[in-house]
């Protein structure tokens, strides 16, 4: 949900979309900086969120890197995910979803440990915060990390305060990076990946997206549900599957030329 005019206007969006669950930036997800909100805005969102009874997660900016092997990159990063922390924070928001960076220049091993101490750096900055990093796995193209869950584990069990991360999984990033969500076993395979991994406890949102590419392309095209090479089948199974009914789940797909995509899918999910 767009947060233009104010974040308060974020809730009201959601409202008239009749979402149960949603969505936002906590600043321009293409820069660095972005002028502070004030208190006032803040408490009018707290207020307009707990009178809508939704719950609410933010999606971290796209320039941030926490693998960086520049040092300005990396230190941008750091101080990007610290400043989008303390936002989501005062605005009450539990969960900051983070693609967890780029391996660039270095192994993948090497860049998970990168991630872990950037982690380690940004939590220590800003030790008040309550508000979690649920890192999300990704589609893997070229240095990605988080493809997979033992990439996540490894961030999990590498940083000094595991208790401050969670995981958000997307659906077409697993399909592209491998896993066959299209198989009826396919889902417990992935969740039996979780368990022996990060925990399946630390699950704590959904992105629901269909996927444009095959199986293994490692390409993060994003389709709208059942249109895409996942189809409904699965999403069918995930919407009736009673383990995540208390975790809010998130449409990324896209909202096409009139601008009713959501509208679409939110109505596609509620059908199967």
């Amino acid at each position: 949900m767009s947060v233009a005019g104010g974040a308060p206007k974020a809730v009201a969006r959601a409202n008239d979309l009749a979402c149960d669950a949603f969505q936002i930036f906590v600043k321009s997800p293409n820069q660095w900086r972005n002028k502070p909100r004030s208190e006032e805005e803040a408490q009018s969102f707290r207020q307009a969120r707990d009178a809508s009874g939704m719950p609410v997660i933010a999606h971290s900016g796209y320039l941030i890197n926490l693998a960086s092997p520049k040092e300005e990159v990396l230190a941008k990063s750091r101080a990007s995910l610290g400043d989008e922390l303390e936002r989501c924070h005062a605005l009450g928001v539990p969960g900051l979803v983070l693609h967890p960076g780029s391996a660039t220049g270095r192994t993948r091993e090497e860049g998970l440990d990168a991630v872990a101490r950037s982690l380690d750096a940004v939590f220590a900055e800003h030790p008040s915060v309550r508000t979690k990093v649920l890192l999300e796995n990704t589609a893997g193209q070229g240095n990605t990390l988080g493809l997979s869950v033992d990439e996540l584990d490894r961030i999990v069990q590498g940083v000094a305060e595991p208790d401050r991360l969670e995981i958000c999984l997307d659906s077409c990033h697993a399909f592209v990076a491998g896993y066959d969500l299209r198989d009826a076993g396919g889902l417990d395979r992935l969740l039996d990946e979780l368990d022996a991994g990060p925990g399946r406890a630390r699950l704590s949102a959904w992105h629901l997206n269909d996927a444009q590419q095959g199986l293994g392309s490692f390409r993060d095209r994003h389709a709208n549900i059942g249109e895409g090479e996942l189809g409904r089948a699965f999403f069918a199974r995930l919407v009736h599957d009673e383990r995540f009914d208390d975790l809010p789940m998130i449409l990324e797909t896209p909202l096409g030329d009139d601008g009713e995509g959501h509208a679409r899918d939110l109505a596609t999910l509620r059908g199967l």
